[in-house]
């Protein structure tokens, strides 16, 4: 049994869920797999760095502002070298937002993290688009895991592969990776308006106050470049992936579609050609109502694989929320300390 430090890099609502899920299910994690665990840091760019050596108590991190056990560690960590070693950590969990045209500072985070010696786990897409192949020969050099079960969907994609596929060969794939733009399109497709739509989306949670990396395509793109450049060896960058958002849409075109039963969807697709070479896009379609997201509204999520040893497996998450990403990175948290104490 061994007791792990961890730290939040990014303390949003992504963390918060996570660490109610590390509290609900801390009985499970020491009764089944002998780990007890304990929050020695927390960051983000309202809070800066702040330590507690010998951990927070559940006290300070569930009912305190975070903002006022500033004086855990003083003077403050000046960076996240100095953050990771100052809390000692094992497992770092890197939560922070996507900047999809370079993943950074996550990259950074996660290399920072790596180089430490802990585990990282995170949610952050842009870190596996823009450095994969490094972090993750990183990771192995160091003896270390890097994992990001969560950075895609809200649904086992890596890991479905990892474990339950081997020595299958992926051929092609298709999603729906991107919740926000359904609802919007559902919320027109009922007679709406776009700016309505984009509220709706807000109100459930799933889009930004800024909603332009969900509706220009990027987020989907990204996710996109992701699981091509993991599961099929693509080697993809990020302006590569063909990229058409929703906003070119027609109102009476959304509308005119969705009453055809044949509504318009952002389609995230890569497939791998007789060549050997990988393409990738992201572009509004009309989807078929006997296809594999016929059924697929609100904030339901999906993905269709083609391999060579399956004709079709579909796999689709229904009305995910942030409990569902949280247990990604949880679950990750479990592989990437299996056997260890």
């Amino acid at each position: 049994m061994k007791n792990f430090n961890l730290c939040l890099l990014g303390f949003g609502n992504v963390g918060c869920a996570l660490l109610d899920l590390l509290f609900e299910k801390r009985g499970e994690l020491w009764e089944e797999f002998g780990v007890n665990w304990r929050v020695t840091g927390v960051a983000s760019r309202s809070l800066g760095w702040l330590v507690a050596p010998e951990g927070f108590s559940d006290e300070e991190l569930v009912y305190a502002p975070l903002a006022g056990l500033a004086q855990k560690l003083s003077p403050a960590p000046p960076d996240v070298e100095s953050w990771l070693a100052a809390a000692r950590c094992d497992v770092l969990f890197e939560l922070t937002s996507l900047e999809p045209l370079t993943g950074e500072p996550a990259v950074s985070h996660v290399r920072a993290g790596l180089e430490h010696g802990a585990h990282v786990v995170t949610a952050n897409k842009g870190t596996v688009v823009h450095a994969h192949r490094q972090l993750s020969e990183l990771a192995r050099a160091r003896g270390r895991r890097f994992l990001f079960e969560a950075s895609v969907a809200e649904f086992p994609a890596f890991s479905l592969f990892r474990g339950s596929l081997p020595a299958a060969r992926l051929l092609s794939f298709e999603g729906l990776l991107n919740s926000t733009t359904t609802v919007i399109l559902d919320e027109i497709a009922s007679g709406r308006t776009f700016e309505e739509g984009v509220r709706r989306a807000q109100e459930l949670g799933i889009a930004e106050t800024d909603p332009t990396h969900d509706v220009e395509g990027w987020d989907a793109a990204v996710k996109a470049c992701a699981l091509a450049n993991v599961l099929m060896g693509a080697g993809l960058k990020i302006e590569e992936v063909g990229r058409e958002g929703i906003r070119g849409l027609k109102d009476e075109d959304v509308r005119a579609a969705h009453a055809e039963g044949r509504p318009y969807r952002l389609v995230a697709r890569a497939r791998l050609d007789e060549a050997g070479r990988v393409s990738a896009d992201v572009r509004p379609e009309r989807v078929s109502p006997r296809g594999p997201f016929a059924s697929v509204e609100g904030t339901t999520l999906a993905i269709h694989y083609e391999l060579d040893v399956l004709p079709g497996l579909t796999v689709i998450a229904h009305d995910p929320d942030l409990t569902s990403t949280a247990y990604g990175l949880l679950a990750d948290f479990i592989e990437a300390t299996r056997g260890e104490g």
